[in-house]
């Protein structure tokens, strides 16, 4: 049986659009995590801390995606057993704290769409729930056309975001941004958002067995970082608008979608958020199925079933969904993200960028083999 050449959107778009889909649910889906770590330091310093992170984004997905290949490590348990060795299981702590966090914002989210539209909170995210456990169990071929197609509506609805926003606040956008403000903590917020958010590039490693050299995967690395923040800036600018009293605003969205008043697209751009939720959900989540088929396959000889992987996605995402409840959507991003931002910086960006860039540069590229 011939094997399939991978294509160039595998090589070089899906890892990234994957990223920016697991980013965006818990990164700014709902505009309250921009809020949280952009807003504070002034519409420029917000623009610079952006900035930051799309760099560190890049930076750390060209040298995690490099060392997958390199070692032939495309779920987060290998490759953390490979640049970690027995230390590997710090990570998988954090990991599975930040899952905890993230998916019960994704949870809190899709029951505030489902409110939007005049139904019981619960009906959004249980609709979301059973989604993501449907494609999820469909195993990696749906997952990544789930990333292509719904990466298409994103970027549509996000482009119409920002024209609407600058025709209609394009004036106000322009005098807060000439108006000069302090831009304290901006380099800490650009780090802090950037590392909690990196727990998308260890969750997109099964969508990184498509690279055929090193250089795939620091291209497919490198541009992953602009293709995750480039809604984001539009999403901020707009926000600008209303700086600062917008830094209030627990839905940051809605309350845009308000301003604006055209009830086409907010029923539109709901429809994207929800799908932006469906790919952090199934990104995360996929992540965690891989990681618990590679031990399946290596005790029993054989891959994880499509039931079990739909029953994981659904364990995992009704117990997140307790935890956004009892918790609140505004105290889980100000206080869990921050925290677990550090611990990831610790674990995953500092050992890549140094013990994974120092094993890539040393092996030649036409020789990689598996570590």
């Amino acid at each position: 049986m011939t094997m399939t050449q991978p294509t160039l959107f595998q090589r070089f778009l899906l890892p990234g659009l994957a990223f920016k889909g697991v980013v965006i649910g818990g990164g700014y889906a709902t505009g309250r995590e921009l809020a949280e770590f952009f807003i504070p330091s002034g519409p420029q310093g917000g623009l610079m801390a952006m900035i930051l992170a799309m760099l560190i984004w890049s930076a750390v997905c060209a040298a995690t995606f490099a060392f997958a290949h390199l070692t032939r490590s495309y779920d987060y348990r290998s490759f953390f057993q490979k640049l970690l060795g027995p230390g590997w299981i710090a990570f998988e702590i954090v990991y599975v704290l930040l899952l905890v966090l993230i998916l019960a914002v994704v949870g809190a989210a899709a029951g505030e769409i489902g409110a939007s539209f005049g139904a019981p909170a619960i009906l959004g995210t249980l609709l979301l729930t059973v989604t993501i456990a449907v494609v999820t169990g469909m195993g990696t071929a749906s997952v990544e056309r789930l990333f292509k197609y719904a990466s298409t509506l994103l970027y549509i609805v996000y482009a119409l975001f920002l024209i609407l926003g600058l025709w209609l606040f394009g004036d106000r956008i322009g005098a807060n941004l000439a108006t000069p403000t302090p831009t304290t903590g901006w380099v800490m917020g650009g780090i802090a958002y950037a590392g909690y958010n990196l727990i998308a590039a260890a969750a997109v490693l099964p969508l990184t067995a498509h690279f055929t050299s090193r250089r795939d995967a620091v291209i497919a690395g490198s541009i992953a970082g602009p293709l995750a923040m480039l809604p984001a800036f539009g999403f901020f600018l707009c926000m600008i608008a209303f700086y600062p009293a917008i830094g209030d605003e627990t839905l940051p969205s809605a309350f845009l979608l308000g301003q604006m008043n055209i009830p086409v697209f907010t029923i539109a751009f709901q429809a994207m958020i929800f799908a932006a939720l469906l790919e952090t959900g199934v990104g995360i989540i996929h992540a965690v199925n891989e990681r618990v088929s590679g031990v399946w396959q290596t005790r029993r000889g054989v891959p994880l079933g499509s039931g079990p992987r739909a029953g994981i996605a659904l364990a995992l995402l009704l117990g997140c969904v307790f935890v956004a409840t009892a918790i609140g959507l505004i105290d889980l991003i100000g206080s869990g993200y921050r925290m677990l931002a550090f611990a990831m910086l610790a674990v995953f960006v500092l050992p890549v960028m140094t013990l994974g860039v120092v094993r890539i540069l040393r092996a030649r590229p036409e020789v990689e083999t598996v570590a």
